[in-house]
């Protein structure tokens, strides 16, 4: 078959139940990525004092944060090029050596260079779940299935916390990386079997080298100086020295992808509206979603008292509410055929949920109240992310499918990281002052939690509780006011029809960005 042939080919036509076996292998995928986060999170500082290195405690974030990021776009791109099934299995592979490794460090060095080789594995997991499903839905029906993967999502956003703390004061803290093991296996197993019927790739793969490195040079250097300029200091030589790096490969890059036959990240797929328009929105509303991921449990733990098992259980109502606006969203849109009034009515009650908690940050933890918000906050963020997956997928050709999906991927991850640290940022100068009175620093707090708060007394403590808590309230409504930003964005949004067949064409990229 000639390389053009093969590469514009379509995935062959997939029963419901090929779909529900395909579904399942990509979800456990899925789940592992999901929940590697949350659930390391819990164990970072009995890891740091395990092995003495509370200082290089961020990097053991940071690391997989650099690595899972940056490859997430080239994941997508070899996708397109070799076939899903052997990326995917080797993405697999990877987070599964990783995390071997990581049960096994021996110290904090150790540790932070095996969470790098794990997010070379877990950079693709995420994105090549939602690009199989892509595969083997039409865009129409797409939605249903991956409001499902929303729900995966939304599990391990609890699960995650919930596990980390049962292992963490049980068996140990290696277990939350043992736990992948049969997970993993699982994964690889289903994975074989149910992928074997998609297209194997390209005949003649040619792969973007430099383009992948100078992406992975760029998003590293700016991507440190978002985390960690805090600790450097935003003015030191070194975090100046690395953002004009980042910039300068940036600029490289984009010159390059323009002048490649096979580009890491195809510039081309930015001039349709829809994909223009849903990147940018994913970005940002990924700032909203961890701002509920991250620090509701902190809050939880901070302000309430409550242990990392306990403020899992009590985020109960956020991932029912996840679960169903992702389930409930994807019918509708397999039902209607229409997509984009769901982000913009998830944005908003998103915001809207956000403003009441930072204007009543007591309610959080507060039994019926705060599941009164926690559950219309968790439908409104469920109704965002895999809408704009759709939508873009919706938008481009088959041949493209792989690295725009993974587009959206990335975007979702560079956001997210982002937000974590403009809120850590935010949070940090609120607070500072009067953490500092009580010997302690945001950073600290936000390092290693409940911990930070335990050596002082009970008067002391209860004004460093209610600093933290107004706090707490000011990253709500910053929230509030990034999900208002994004709905504004949102309304540019292009809605075109959506394909009941997995035709190649999308949206013509001719289209004026103006009539989005």
């Amino acid at each position: 078959m000639p390389d053009t042939a093969a590469r514009d080919a379509l995935p062959p036509v997939f029963s419901h139940q090929e779909i529900l076996r395909v579904f399942s292998g990509v979800a456990l995928a899925m789940l592992m990525a999901a929940m590697d986060q949350t659930i390391v999170a819990t164990a970072l500082p009995t890891m740091a004092s395990q092995f003495g290195g509370l200082d290089m405690l961020p990097w053991v974030v940071t690391a997989y944060l650099l690595t899972s990021t940056t490859t997430t776009p080239i994941y997508g791109k070899l996708s397109d090029l070799f076939g899903r099934k052997r990326v995917l299995q080797v993405a697999i592979l990877l987070f599964l050596a990783g995390s071997v490794l990581c049960a096994m460090a021996q110290s904090m060095t150790q540790l932070i260079l095996f969470r790098g080789l794990q997010g070379l594995g877990g950079g693709g997991l995420m994105s090549l779940a939602f690009t199989i499903i892509g595969d083997v839905v039409a865009p129409r029906e797409r939605g249903r299935y991956q409001g499902m993967i929303g729900g995966v999502f939304a599990l391990a956003s609890v699960a995650g916390p919930l596990l980390g703390g049962v292992f963490t004061e049980t068996v140990g803290w290696h277990w939350i990386f043992l736990i992948n093991l049969p997970l993993g296996a699982a994964a690889l197993a289903m994975t074989r079997s149910t992928l074997s019927r998609l297209p194997a790739g390209r005949t003649k793969p040619r792969i973007d080298v430099p383009g992948a490195a100078l992406l992975t040079g760029a998003v590293t250097c700016l991507l440190i100086v978002a985390t960690r300029g805090g600790a450097m200091g935003w003015s030191s030589p070194l975090s100046l020295g690395l953002l004009g790096a980042g910039l300068a490969m940036l600029a490289v890059f984009l010159w390059h992808e323009r002048r490649t036959d096979e580009p890491i990240l195809p510039l081309h797929l930015f001039r349709r509206p829809v994909v223009a328009v849903a990147t940018p929105v994913v970005a940002v509303s990924a700032m909203v979603l961890f701002a509920g991921i991250v620090y509701l449990p902190l809050h939880l733990q901070l302000v309430r008292g409550t242990s990392a098992t306990v403020s899992g259980l009590l985020l109960l109502p956020l991932v029912l509410g996840m679960t169903f606006g992702s389930v409930g969203g994807g019918r509708l849109i397999a039902r209607t055929g229409r997509y984009k009034v769901f982000p913009l009515a998830g944005l908003a009650l998103a915001g809207v949920m956000y403003a009441l908690l930072g204007a009543l940050p007591d309610v959080a933890g507060n039994g019926l109240w705060s599941t009164l918000i926690l559950v219309p906050l968790g439908m409104g963020l469920g109704l965002v992310m895999p809408v704009m997956t759709v939508a873009v997928q919706n938008a481009v050709e088959q041949r493209d499918l792989g690295a725009a999906t993974a587009a959206v991927g990335f975007f979702r991850s560079l956001g997210g990281s982002i937000g974590v640290a403009v809120f850590g940022a935010v949070f940090n100068a609120v607070v500072s002052d009067s953490l500092e009175n009580a010997g302690l620093s945001g950073r600290a707090v936000l390092e290693h939690g409940a911990a930070a708060l335990a050596g002082l007394a009970p008067a002391a403590r209860a004004g460093v509780t209610a600093t933290l808590e107004h706090g707490f309230a000011i990253l709500f409504l910053l929230a509030a006011a990034l999900a208002a930003v994004s709905f504004v964005m949102t309304l540019f949004l292009k809605e075109l029809p959506l394909r009941s067949t997995r035709r190649q064409q999308g949206e013509s990229a001719a289209v004026p960005a103006a009539e989005a």
